[in-house]
């Protein structure tokens, strides 16, 4: 027979989680009726450790508690492959989380190599979801929200890309598209695949630490222009804009945004 204290410390759980589950009647030790004090023999141990892996895999007391009063072993079984299927679910969604985390991690190497800076690189194929006529269309989010690998919790505004359209004389559309990146294994694809192979590529800084919150448009589109002219480049009349990051100064957003600019 064994005390509270040391069936505490042998199975590393606290005496108060026995307690708790004596009093949810998942573990019923001998008491000394005399002093109060429990006695926990082999089949209490058997007990704490059985209840000890549904609370690991997160089964609810009130379950466990229903296995206690009866559970045949292919109940006991059905229960555990729900739980699989659940942990899975979970798995998944993680594998999503750290890719989502690692693509971030690059894009700040992105900002640190290319803000303010133009190069030629190819935009590679993204496929078209939907439109949005402006981030502020709230009712359209549903569509974004099924379009963003799964990944749940949040509206991930990174599955939006801003295409603006522009000849000589000024802006012609200004609009967003939602889209997923086509990886070269991808086989389900249903919408529209854009992609162009020569675009003027920078990173661009927004928002009100940098900008003041004035509109930068004018200045971005003649900075374009002049690096097009210079190069020799043929402006095909697109921008695809992407939010990269939003980070923090005094209080103040500052938001980097990259720039396709499809090219001839």
């Amino acid at each position: 027979m064994y005390t509270i204290g040391q069936v505490a410390k042998f199975l590393g759980v606290s005496r108060d989680t026995l307690k708790f589950y004596e009093k949810k009647e998942l573990l019923n030790p001998k008491q000394n009726s005399e002093n109060g004090y429990r006695k926990y023999n082999h089949l209490d141990i058997y007990d704490i450790t059985t209840v000890n892996f549904y609370r690991e895999i997160d089964i609810e007391i009130k379950k466990i508690q229903e296995l206690r009063k009866s559970k045949s072993i292919e109940g006991i079984q059905s229960l555990l492959e729900e739980k699989e299927q659940e942990v899975l679910e979970k798995i998944e969604y993680n594998k999503l989380l750290l890719k989502k985390i690692q693509i971030v991690k690059e894009d700040c190497e992105k900002i640190k190599k290319y803000l303010g800076v133009y190069v030629v690189k190819e935009m590679k194929p993204i496929e078209i979801k939907g439109e949005m006529e402006h981030y502020t269309s709230y009712d359209e989010y549903d569509t974004l929200k099924e379009s963003t690998d799964r990944l749940k919790k949040a509206v991930i505004l990174t599955s939006l890309r801003r295409v603006i359209r522009f000849n000589d004389e000024g802006m012609l559309e200004d609009k967003f598209i939602i889209v997923r990146k086509v990886e070269d294994f991808d086989k389900a694809i249903e919408g529209e695949i854009l992609s162009h192979p020569r675009c003027l590529y920078t990173i661009v800084e927004d928002g009100r630490w940098s900008t003041g919150g004035k509109n930068t448009d004018h200045i971005v589109e003649a900075s374009i222009r002049k690096v097009a002219k210079e190069k020799g480049y043929e402006l095909l009349g697109l921008v695809y804009i992407n939010l990269l990051l939003t980070t923090y100064e005094e209080g103040l957003e500052r938001v980097f945004l990259e720039m396709y600019v499809p090219i001839r």
